[in-house]
């Protein structure tokens, strides 16, 4: 591998073209366990025909794991946005759109998504009464199996110059309550401090699907919670302050 034309530095990883492929590069400390579910993750999404990259190999690359796959070429959807932000309510639609797409799909191997939240909620830097309430809420919760992306955002869709889009980056795939996907790309507008975006983003998923907003609302605090066992310290201060919300009115 040629690993000279870096794309992107991310948390625990850097991303290098090599002509037609992409690879994945991950830091030594991390888990070989994640590395391989994040590749069984879009291996088995790739089974449900929507368009994301394929999965070309696992490799270890000067000690390091990494995850090939093809290169998409084109431009991110924030990255239009940013050029084009005239349109933005247009490229919001195509990212309901899509998500959309993606929750019409089930994958029945990929991890429960109650699953996953309960064990991070576990763990979030909570009292055991608010952790307690969180439970009990997700509990409480509509079972489904939709699959669920996990940090469904710009950035992850590449449109290539035919106009055709790729979703990228399935580590956090899951199948579950599609309502739980759509409180994380809010939280994830918001976290960017894109709050007209996150407002808008909202009212149409819920327009088009048919999703009341208060039941996509009572997603949040949990939601919020799982997500506060990563980030940075700004992220985890955001997050938990969403996670004492009981209810909206």
């Amino acid at each position: 591998m040629k690993l000279d034309k870096m794309i992107a530095v991310r948390t625990n990883k850097t991303i290098y073209r090599d002509g037609d492929t992409c690879v994945k590069v991950f830091n030594e400390e991390y888990s070989k366990a994640d590395v391989l579910n994040e590749a069984l993750n879009q291996a088995r999404v790739e089974e449900t025909g929507l368009n994301i990259p394929k999965i070309l190999g696992v490799t270890m690359n000067d000690g390091k794991w990494a995850i090939v796959s093809e290169f998409i070429k084109g431009k991110t959807l924030a990255q239009l946005m940013e050029e084009e932000p005239e349109k933005k309510a247009e490229y919001i639609e195509l990212l309901v759109d899509l998500q959309m797409s993606v929750h019409a799909k089930t994958c029945p191997l990929l991890t429960k998504l109650k699953d996953k939240m309960n064990r991070k909620i576990t763990i979030a830097d909570l009292d055991a009464t608010t952790r307690y309430d969180l439970h009990t809420r997700l509990e409480g919760m509509p079972k489904h199996n939709k699959v669920c992306h996990g940090d469904f955002n710009p950035s992850n869709i590449i449109i290539t110059e035919d106009g055709t889009p790729y979703i990228l980056d399935w580590s956090h795939a899951t199948q579950g309550n599609a309502s739980a996907d759509v409180a994380r790309t809010y939280l994830l507008f918001m976290l960017k401090g894109d709050f007209d975006g996150a407002e808008l983003y909202l009212n149409l998923f819920c327009e088009k699907s048919g999703t009341a907003k208060k039941y996509v609302q009572k997603w949040m605090p949990i939601v919020a919670a799982s997500q506060s066992v990563k980030g940075n310290e700004k992220e985890r201060e955001f997050l938990l302050s969403w996670t004492n919300v009981v209810d909206y009115e």
